[in-house]
Parts: C-alpha cells; structure tokens; sequence
C-alpha cells in the first residue's frame, strides 16, 4: 500500500496541456507539455474518484511509480503506457510490424497522439505502418505530408486558407475601400 502522503513523480505525457480540479483537496493544477511535478497519492487517489479523473490518469498523465499505478487502476498497465518519445521513435524506426500494431491497440491516447505527430515529423517511410496508423487512427499519414509540404513551399494549398483566391480578379470595390482624397480638379487627367 502507498501511503497517502507520499509525493510521485507525474509527467504530462500529451502534446497539450492537461488540467484538472479535485474538488475535496480545493486544488487545480495546469500541466505544460512534457511538464512533471511530484503530486501526494492522496490527490491523484481523488483525482481517479472525480468524473473524467480515471481518464486523465490513464491516457494524458504518467505516474511513475508502479505500485502507485497498481494501486490507482486495480490493474498493471500495458507496457505502453510507460512509452515516451524516444520509445514511440525507436518503435516506428526499427520496430516490427506486429509491436507497432499492440502499441496502437494498447496505448494510451496520449501515446497515439504522439504517433501521429511523430509520423509527420520524422517522416514515417514504412508504407505498411502509414496504412495500419490509418486504418486503427483514422488519420492519413500521407495526406498529412502532403499538406504539410505544400503549405511550406508556397503551393496552392496554402493560398486556399481563409477564403483567399489568388486567380480571380475583382469586379468592384470593396465597401471599406479608402477614398481618394480630394485633389480639388474637377476631372480626372488622362496620362
């Protein structure tokens, strides 16, 4: 049993911040990306009894201590759970298929997020491993790329945003268009 005022090690392990308020304790807590802080078990043991809490803990937050964990989730975490960066890169470059696809059926979702983050980033070459982040995340590796270089290198796709078309010309004025200021002639000159 971990005593109530032990102080463990929790790190954010979401590419966001993660927040949360246990009510009982009157505490709120903000965590950066990335950020780790030693919290009471007392806290966290509250925090898993609030609506949403057992979530937080389980996929964005990683408590570091085992017997905590145990303790917490009345079960042993799959191995995926304790993933970081280097572990999701070290699995997506030298991995094979099949410890790719657990680590896709079985971790948390802060560690899927960090897959298709690090899919883009890296960018991931396996062929087989874009099809299964697609089929098990719904999310196209591929098309992901493709924007993002586009975006970058001034392509078309990055002069769509926002309404903006670049090839069409003006039939009028805008409305707010400034007005020329008066220059006193009464007509226009021809040049």
């Amino acid at each position: 049993m971990v005593d109530k005022k032990t102080l463990i090690k929790v790190r954010n392990k979401y590419n966001g911040t993660v927040g949360y308020d246990v009510p009982d304790l009157k505490i709120h807590r903000n965590f950066f990306p990335g950020e780790e802080k030693e919290i009471s078990f007392e806290e966290l043991e509250k925090l898993s009894y609030t609506p949403g809490g057992d979530v937080i803990l389980s996929d964005y937050l990683e408590i570091r201590d085992k017997d905590a964990v145990e303790q917490l989730f009345h079960y042993s975490p799959e191995p995926e759970y304790y993933y970081n960066k280097e572990d999701v890169i070290k699995l997506m470059q030298t991995g094979n298929l099949d410890q790719f696809l657990d680590c896709l059926d079985f971790s948390p979702a802060s560690v899927k997020e960090m897959i298709k983050d690090l899919a883009v980033e890296l960018p991931l070459n396996d062929v087989a491993k874009r099809e299964a982040i697609k089929e098990k995340l719904g999310f196209d590796v591929s098309k992901a790329i493709e924007i993002k270089n586009t975006k970058y290198d001034g392509g078309a796709a990055a002069d769509e945003g926002f309404g903006r078309l670049t090839n069409m010309n003006r039939r009028t004025e805008p409305v707010n268009a400034p007005k020329p200021a008066p220059t006193g002639r009464r007509y226009k000159p021809t040049t």
